[in-house]
Order: structure tokens, then sequence, then C-alpha cells
């Protein structure tokens, strides 16, 4: 089946190659989906899109004038694709539902671990042969209250690992896992306890019309002073410029994401040579107690190897007319 994979990172292109095994007619390509890009899925059955890509109503619209009817997500979240307008339209769209859950756990515990422990700065200062410790003191995890909002995959994997640091664990969500209960000790309450109660707060829910701007004002101002707050699931999750204002008054004592909300067009692209445009962004950048990374949470030869996977076996169901396990629809 001919099919347009559109935002195509180097990173990931030999592991598509390597899943597709020659089976369907993939054209690759770097440039990311958007109502002037939509054209070059011209002749496709189906196309690939990955977190970045635009796949609102409009732009189904033309893919469905050019005859595409299939949409094989290389991803989980789904936030991106208007799945009103594709059912609409009979146009199916599958996802891949958990490429691995310890790669974004474990990046999560990256990001706890480099900022409680000041791991950027006092690589930096090495490098420059300033071998002071002054400033560089962190916490021990141990004893420490954590909550986790969201237990699903991910977050039931983090929650293990920080049962390992011997954390007092704090979790919201809205199936309650007794397993975590057993064996974890955790305790699962709603938002504003853990806001009010937890040393770090980390996020794990798919962003949804409820959770959106989960994280605001009002929350932020429930949360101990100097607080460490950490979101590898979704940007929409935060509003940024609360969080901006936590950061200045020393209510959020560290910043941890790999995701942004406004990172269409950012992330996974190279802007070194560019002004940057984003002033939100910009302004996060200045503070020496946040850390970014650009959505690479997933980045491991497991996750690429299973998203790749996924995606051709979608691909393989749309084409036999059979179902994958993984379609996603509006109910």
């Amino acid at each position: 089946m001919k099919t347009t994979v559109f935002s195509t990172h180097k990173f990931e292109e030999p592991y598509l190659v390597k899943a597709n095994d020659g089976k369907h007619q993939l054209k690759l390509l770097e440039s990311r989906l958007t109502e002037e890009t939509a054209i070059l899925a011209t002749g496709s059955k189906a196309v690939s899109l990955f977190t970045g890509d635009d796949a609102s109503a409009h732009i189904l619209e033309k893919f469905n004038a050019f005859g595409i009817k299939y949409i094989a997500l290389r991803s989980a979240g789904f936030n991106h694709v208007d799945l009103a307008k594709a059912a609409e339209l009979d146009m199916k769209v599958a996802r891949v539902p958990a490429y691995s859950p310890y790669a974004i756990a474990e990046h999560t515990m990256a990001l706890i671990l480099a900022l409680n422990r000041k791991l950027i700065k006092a690589h930096n200062r090495v490098r420059d042969q300033n071998f002071s410790l002054n400033g560089l003191t962190g916490f021990d995890l141990n004893g420490k209250t954590v909550g986790v909002i969201g237990t699903g995959k991910i977050g039931s994997v983090l929650v293990k690992i920080l049962h390992g640091f011997g954390c007092k664990i704090l979790v919201q969500d809205v199936i309650e896992d007794e397993n975590l209960i057993k064996f974890y000790n955790v305790i699962y309450t709603n938002c504003e306890t853990i806001c009010k109660q937890s040393d770090i707060i980390s996020l794990h829910v798919p962003l949804t019309s409820s959770t959106k701007h989960l994280i605001d004002a009002k929350h932020i101002s429930l949360m101990k002073q100097g607080v460490m707050l950490i979101n590898t699931s979704r940007g929409g999750l935060v509003d940024t410029k609360a969080v901006i204002e936590g950061l200045k008054t020393k209510k959020i004592g560290y910043f941890g994401i790999d995701v942004y909300e406004e990172e269409e067009g950012l992330f996974f692209e190279d802007h070194s040579d560019d002004i940057l445009q984003d002033d939100v962004i910009a302004r996060l950048m200045t503070f020496n107690n946040v850390l970014i990374t650009s959505h690479q949470a997933f980045l491991t030869e497991t996750a690429l190897t299973n998203i790749a996977e996924t995606t051709i076996y979608n691909l393989d169901c749309f084409e036999k007319q059979k179902p994958s396990g993984n379609e996603i629809s509006i109910n």
C-alpha cells in the first residue's frame, strides 16, 4: 500500500525501513504535515503521522479528496487528529498505544535526578575547570513525597522506580490499580492533595478537554514552596505562563519538561541559526532551575523498534481490512 510518511526523522528512518521489509511503498518525507504540505500525499492510500503533524479537519478533507482513507500514527497520543472529522469521512485512524513505558518513565527519573543534583551545572563547571561544590546541594529522594498524576502504563512504571528510591508515593487516576496499592504502598487521592503534600509532582495523563492546563495558577498556589514539577506527558497539561510566575516567586523550585504546549514547528528541528520567536520558552530557558529536553523521552532503541513495527502492523491491517486493536474512535 502506498503510504506517505510525514515528519520522518533520521533517527527513526532505519527502524521504519527494517520493519517494513519492502511490504508497503513508503514515501518518506522530512516535511511536517501542514495545510501547504498535505498535497505531497497525493496518490497514496494511507499516511503516517508524527506528534507534530497537523491533522485538523480541513487537512483531513484534503486527504479525503486525494482518496486517502487510512492514518497510521507513530505515537500513542492523538490530540493532533480531528477524530470527529475522520469518522465523518469514514477515515480509519490507528496509533501505537504502548511503545515503551520504561523509556518515558526512565527519562522522567533522569530529569528528576539531574535537576535535584544539578548535574548540568556541575558538568559545565568541571568543563571550565571549576571544581567548586558551592550551589550544587541537592536532597535525598529517600523519604520524599512524590505525586504521580496518572497511573497508566508509564505512571505505574515510574511508581515502581520511585518505590525503589524509598519515596512516599501519592497518586491520582480515575482507575485505581490494586497492584500498586498492594505492592508499592501508593495512596490514591486527588490532585489538590497531591499539590499540597508532594515534594515532587510528575504528570502522566493524556491531554483532553478536562486535563488541559491541569497545572494552572490555582493548583500551583497549593503546592509546597520549592516544589519540583515534571512533565513528560503532553505540553498542554501545564499553563506555562503560570509556571513562569511560579518560578519567579520560587514557589516552583525545579521544573523539568520533555514536552511543551507550543512545540509544533519548534521541537525535533534544528533552529540553532534562527532567532527564537517563542517568547515563553525563551523566558523558561533563562532559569537555571529549569531543564528542557525536546520530546526525547521516547527515544530508545526499544521504543523506536516497537513504534516502527506497530506502525507497519497497522498498515498491514488496514490493507487486509482486519482490526488491529489499535484503532481510535471518538466513542
